[in-house]
């Protein structure tokens, strides 16, 4: 019988943290194990040893610092997880490894704010259908992440805001599909799991504070502190679209006036264009046009970048990251709406905040929240069911 503090209690525990060490970063060298672990090379290296004899872990020849070292992932048959993104007009769904290995991926046209039941429906088919195109049994599917465009309760789990999502209001996302699939799933927003891509695949890997700025049909922020996405007790932090940049502005589909939304999110942007460039251009034509030089989708994408700027500047005085990620369409524009971001930051923010700060493009593009319902599966999963799959050789 295991008692806390007996050397079988410890040796199970270092056993869990290696594996959530490499469970999260895909990879890593017995010499980044340690370092990320805080345990002994000399204890590390045991339990390597171990995992691999259990059938847990691959260990394959690899170099760093010019150096042969081995690189240490958990095997791509111990398990799959699936992510399920609902934009605002789009379902995408990815299937991958414990190894971080993207398996099968899809997306197709939805308008998920018309109904739950049916943005289910479509989740539930789709899912079904990748999992068997990866030829896996449904039995090795460990968990689903799963992301919607609006805040979730924390404590209910239920999506309250009438204004985001109204077709959606009441509905408990995680129960829901649970049911149907047969497995756990954890949700979060797609601006929170938008920098849980990027941190793991993307342009914050190794950064510990972060904000992703997801600018969209609405515009949200998920904030990292200490390498753990932080959601407020509410689960509506990051809602920094919602900032109030001018009282007497646009009124915003929340009720206030003048927020970072209206002057950053597509539908306000967009309309903007319609006299000049007619009324069917989308976010991705503009973008293309002032890459091309376009005088006047060239000024709106800097306009949008200072206001962009602007809410950043107040989120840097408040939470000091040392990196901003920008995701969304008007993100593919570069340094034409990163620079005009940065000088807004760098007017608005204390020296102090911006003095460490980097403001950069997602590396994800469009996969970034998907991947990121990923991540939330890896990060959430626990390790013993990981090793539960494996035991050792006689």
């Amino acid at each position: 019988m295991e008692t806390p503090g007996s050397q079988t209690s410890l040796h199970r525990a270092n056993l869990e943290r290696v594996v959530r060490a490499v469970r999260m970063a895909g990879s890593l060298t017995q010499a980044e194990i340690a370092r990320s672990t805080g345990l002994s090379a000399a204890t590390v290296s045991n339990i390597v040893r171990e995992l691999k004899e259990r059938g847990t872990v691959e260990v394959t020849p690899t170099s760093a610092g010019g150096r042969r070292a081995r690189s240490i992932s958990l095997r791509g048959d111990a398990g799959i997880v699936v992510g399920v993104d609902f934009g605002h007009t789009h379902l995408r769904v990815a299937v991958a490894n414990l190894a971080h290995d993207v398996l099968a991926e899809e997306s197709e046209p939805l308008d998920v704010g018309a109904s739950a039941g049916a943005g289910f429906d479509r989740a539930e088919e789709m899912v079904g259908r990748l999992v068997r195109a990866t030829g896996a049994a449904p039995g090795k599917v460990v968990g689903v992440g799963l992301g919607v465009p609006g805040p979730i309760d924390g404590e209910s789990g239920t999506i309250g805001s009438t204004a985001m999502l109204p077709g959606w209001v009441g509905a408990n996302p995680a129960k829901e599909m649970s049911e149907r699939l047969g497995v756990p799933v954890h949700v979060d927003n797609d601006a929170n799991l938008g920098a849980l891509g990027e941190l793991v695949w993307g342009a914050a890997r190794g950064v510990s504070d972060l904000a992703y700025i997801k600018v969209a049909g609405g515009v949200g922020a998920g904030l990292v502190t200490g390498g753990r996405v932080y959601r407020g007790p509410g689960g509506t932090a990051g809602e920094i679209g919602h900032i109030t940049l001018d009282e007497s502005g646009p009124v915003c589909r929340c009720g206030n006036r003048g927020c970072l939304e209206t002057f950053a999110a597509v539908r306000y942007v967009l309309p903007l264009l319609h006299s000049s460039h007619g009324p069917d251009i989308t976010m991705e034509q503009v973008v293309r046009l002032a890459q091309g030089g376009d005088p006047g989708c060239r000024r709106v994408i800097a306009d949008t970048g200072r206001h962009i700027g602007s809410g950043v500047a107040m989120l840097c005085n408040l939470l000091n990251p040392s990196l901003v990620v920008l995701g969304g369409e008007i993100a593919d524009a570069g340094e034409l709406v990163l620079a005009p971001v940065r000088e807004s930051v760098s007017r608005y923010a204390i020296p102090s905040a911006v003095q460490r700060l980097s403001v950069v493009r997602g590396e994800l593009g469009a996969r970034a929240e998907v991947l990121g319902a990923v991540a939330l599966v890896l990060s959430e999963m626990g390790d013993s069911s990981v090793l539960a799959q494996s035991v050792p050789k006689s």
